[in-house]
């Protein structure tokens, strides 16, 4: 899985289509990623102490990976991700500017 956690990402199929966020957690497991403000649903939470009420929150799902691609740091557009040796250790740069990612 290419896309971690900090990274800003598009997303490009579904319902949330052309939305833009940045990645709050990553799921390699599941292939899924949680990303702000994309997938939000309304969740009916009940009450847990005797004195509290029932309320209806907003909560944000994860995607699959695969409807998000990684924002180009340099131009701003969608990017696919490549891994590049510097060194003794390999660092992800952007196919379309080269440019190293985070």
């Amino acid at each position: 899985m290419n896309i971690k956690k900090g990274d800003n990402v598009i997303v490009i199929s579904g319902t949330e289509k052309g939305k833009t966020g940045k990645v709050l957690k990553a799921f390699p497991a599941h292939n899924t990623v949680l990303i702000e403000g994309v997938n939000v649903r309304k969740k009916h939470q009940k009450p847990r102490r005797t004195d509290q009420k029932g309320q209806i929150v907003d909560k944000t799902f994860p995607i699959h990976v695969s409807n998000a691609a990684v924002i180009d740091p340099s131009s701003g557009k969608q990017t696919r991700i490549g891994k590049k040796r510097i060194g003794d250790s390999f660092v992800r740069v952007s196919k379309k500017s080269g440019a190293t990612l985070a």
